[in-house]
């Protein structure tokens, strides 16, 4: 066992992780921040996408023990209090989720991508959300959603956190 500290979100944790405990278990069974979904655990679903140190990292492909002192955003982190991220805002007016499985990689997929590139493009976006599987809405109604969340930061002048 070795002792792992992190900031998640803009808190320090500090949790106990053996060498082979991957990054998305020890966020979810350690820290109890379940927000982050376990999907195909290979780093083909994109469903345990998060930020680490600024780029986006699927959890289920980093040890525990690799995020000694990183700074990490969950999809918990998104929304400030009760007041939703324009980007949860918009894939909820646009209906951009379904089963939801797929929705905390693809939120942070998107905030990443709207970090790196503010007003993308239809191709861009699907561009930027290819490592992220969905199986219920056919992408329709998420690239809908991240052009709405692209919009409505430009319009409200709101930058990432």
């Amino acid at each position: 066992m070795k002792q792992v500290s992190t900031t998640i979100n803009g808190q320090k944790y500090v949790g106990n992780a053996e060498p082979r405990t991957l990054l998305v278990y020890f966020l979810r069974d350690e820290l109890g921040l379940t927000g982050t979904h376990i999907g195909c655990v290979v780093g083909k679903c994109g469903a345990c996408s998060i930020i680490v140190d600024g780029k986006v990292v699927k959890s289920c492909m980093m040890f525990a023990n690799q995020a000694e002192g990183a700074d990490i955003l969950t999809v918990e982190g998104l929304a400030q209090g009760s007041k939703l991220h324009p980007i949860q805002e918009a894939f909820w007016e646009n209906h951009g989720l379904q089963c939801g499985y797929c929705t905390p990689g693809m939120l942070m997929a998107s905030y990443y991508l709207l970090k790196e590139n503010p007003k993308p493009t239809e191709e861009e976006i699907r561009r930027g959300i290819a490592g992220n599987l969905c199986m219920c809405t056919g992408y329709v109604n998420i690239v809908k959603a991240i052009k709405a969340a692209s919009e409505k930061m430009q319009a409200g002048g709101q930058s990432q956190k």
